[in-house]
């Protein structure tokens, strides 16, 4: 029998994750408010340096095993023989049974659109062509609706302080997993980790976010093999492009009750109440609740 995974779940306890900081409002009164963490983490692969991403500092085994998948510098068929952290240098070293060097590959580095200064490599958007994402996993659009307002009702670090990304992994309304980070790439990687870390597959499942819908946001959910990528925000057009380019079903804009769909349309069923057109009261992003911390 399989053991059931445990899911990545934001903790009631954020405190590491947040620093009070001293200040004074447009009223010039004093204030105090949170403020997220920001740190340098170092990924090696082996012996190789590859990347320093900034991020918020949790789990950093997750983030520089996905941030290596998403690169294809892990392969699916790689054994990782360990894992090694250190928190006071901010060093996160993966070790495989493969030798590996990726020198001319880190010739090839491209800042992307991404909070954080994300970074990719150039062949990252070769291998795409060769992934077929499934084409029998499908969305309905009742199920989505109430995911979303699982989403935005749930615990985070940006209902306390803002300035940070959320990303979910979900199979139909179920929340599989749910990070946070600086930059919305670190987060998807984070996800990226701990899906190659426990042997999750990512064909019937859904992937959301709170940033753009950029040609990353689509590389990296089309890496994971996820067919579904879904964003409260919008679109560029590299991203909608990408995303018709490669089979994957892309919605933004997904607030209450609306939603806008513009690629893998096959995939949605539309099975909701469209009786209910006014924003739901009970989600913190409707405009009848105002709008939450940025």
């Amino acid at each position: 029998m399989k053991t059931p995974i445990d899911p990545l779940l934001p903790t009631p306890d954020k405190s590491p994750l947040l620093r009070m900081v001293e200040g004074r409002d447009e009223n010039n009164q004093p204030v105090t408010i949170p403020v997220v963490t920001e740190k340098p983490l170092t990924i090696y692969l082996n012996r190789q340096e590859i990347v320093t991403a900034m991020t918020l500092g949790d789990y950093p085994d997750y983030l520089a095993v996905g941030f290596l998948r998403n690169q294809n510098m892990l392969k699916d068929d790689d054994v990782i023989t360990g894992i090694d952290v250190d928190e006071e240098l901010g060093v996160a070293v993966v070790r495989t049974e493969r030798t590996t060097n990726y020198e001319e590959k880190l010739q090839k580095k491209i800042q992307t659109s991404g909070c954080a200064q994300g970074t990719v490599f150039g062949d990252m958007m070769e291998q795409i062509d060769n992934i077929s994402l499934n084409k029998n996993t499908l969305l309905r659009t009742s199920t989505m609706l109430s995911l979303i307002k699982a989403i935005n009702t749930m615990p985070s670090l940006y209902l306390s302080a803002g300035a940070i990304h959320g990303c979910v992994l979900a199979k139909d309304n179920e929340i599989l997993a749910y990070v946070e980070d600086v930059g919305r790439h670190n987060a998807v990687d984070k996800i990226a980790g701990w899906m190659r870390m426990n042997g999750i597959n990512g064909d019937d499942k859904l992937f959301y976010t709170t940033g753009r819908l950029t040609s990353e946001m689509v590389i990296k959910t089309v890496q994971m093999r996820i067919p579904v990528l879904m964003s409260r925000s919008g679109f560029t057009q590299s991203g909608v492009d990408m995303a018709r380019q490669t089979g994957l079903t892309l919605i933004g804009r997904a607030r209450g009750k609306r939603f806008t769909a513009l690629s893998g349309l096959e995939r949605i069923i539309d099975d909701h109440d469209k009786t209910a057109t006014r924003d739901d009261p009970d989600d913190p992003l409707s405009p009848q609740r105002g709008r939450r911390p940025s």
